[in-house]
């Protein structure tokens, strides 16, 4: 990167710097734990030595710290696909179950943002439609951070919550669904859209937008006709902001079809998804008449329901990424 003349390509130079970001994602950690693991060797044996209770407490807490990076870096190692160090965009929408399906979007947002921000991730709202008594309808993300799309693709599937509803006078036993749907963020997808094919839409933002976004129709919706994918942003304050951003999802999106309809291993990891309802799946999450988080596809399960909605979804993520990588080795593409 330091030669002259290495600018003069922009294509390829983007290139070159998102290699040496993978790889600097991989070597750094790699270096923090190393040197951690060493200082705590170090401090433990003065500690030892000197008979220093509070060191060796306080050395301990920094282990445990360790242990959890270790984890997570265990977990990165397993990310070699080419889209995996990417920034995501995360979209959850309502399927089956009305007002508790609603409330089920925004449990999940919370549950993802919890987890995403204790991992050191940024966390960006670009576009939300509330639900017409509670919760949310919809909501998208832009998640920013090193291998981002590569952890978050492990989500991407039918959640199912059982529990006593709320919004229930009898507080009967309810069934919902949501859907996760999550898109790598890559600055050259080289796709071209025809403008011919768009239809854009403009609206006043809803949510907390403040008082600019609320009172000019600053939100974008692009709805591509062929594939009738269609994409919203609406937390930029002007238009042409959030036509951006909207653009860059579409892209992403449209990358991503015409990638699964390439690749079957990706096709078959996609439809998954399936309908929003009942038997697709990836995720059971039951309140009543009992306690339980179960993942369908890997039999990975907890009884402490309340520590996955607060973010514990390190478990599920690692063990459904380590089951892809011994299936794509058994196939012969490890």
């Amino acid at each position: 990167m330091g030669e002259p003349g290495f600018w003069d390509n922009a294509e390829a130079a983007r290139i070159k710097v998102a290699e040496l970001k993978a790889v600097k994602a991989l070597v750094t950690p790699h270096d923090q734990l190393t040197k951690g693991a060493r200082d705590c060797a170090e401090l433990a044996q003065l500690a030892d030595g000197e008979g220093d209770t509070a060191l060796l407490d306080s050395v301990g807490k920094d282990l445990d710290s360790l242990e959890h990076r270790l984890e997570h870096y265990e977990t990165q190692v397993l990310l070699d696909r080419p889209d995996d160090p990417q920034d995501a965009f995360v979209s959850i929408h309502a399927g089956a179950g009305g007002t508790d399906a609603c409330d089920w979007v925004e449990i999940l947002f919370r549950m993802y943002r919890y987890w995403l921000t204790n991992s050191g991730y940024a966390l960006q709202v670009l576009d939300e439609q509330e639900g017409e008594e509670a919760g949310l309808r919809q909501v998208t993300l832009e998640v920013k951070g090193d291998y981002a799309y590569g952890f978050l693709k492990a989500e991407i599937g039918v959640h199912r919550l059982v529990r006593i509803s709320p919004y229930d006078a009898n507080k009967r036993r309810h069934t919902s669904f949501a859907s996760v749907d999550v898109l790598a963020l890559v600055e050259d997808a080289r796709i071209d859209i025809n403008e011919a094919d768009l239809k854009i839409d403009t609206y006043r933002a809803g949510g907390k937008g403040g008082q600019h976004v609320n009172k000019t129709e600053s939100a974008i919706r692009i709805t591509h006709l062929p594939t009738g994918v269609v994409v919203a942003c609406q937390n930029e304050r002007s238009q042409h902001a959030n036509r951006k951003v909207a653009m860059q999802m579409l892209a992403a999106k449209l990358r991503q079809l015409q990638e699964r309809a390439r690749e079957s291993e990706l096709q078959k990891a996609y439809s998954e998804k399936g309908e929003i309802a009942w038997g697709y799946q990836i995720r059971s999450y039951t309140m009543q008449p009992y306690q339980l988080v179960k993942d369908h596809r890997t039999d990975v399960e907890t009884g402490n329901i309340q520590a996955v909605l607060d973010g514990g979804l390190d478990r599920f993520v690692t063990a459904y990424l380590r089951d892809l990588r011994r299936e794509r080795q058994a196939r012969g593409k490890g």
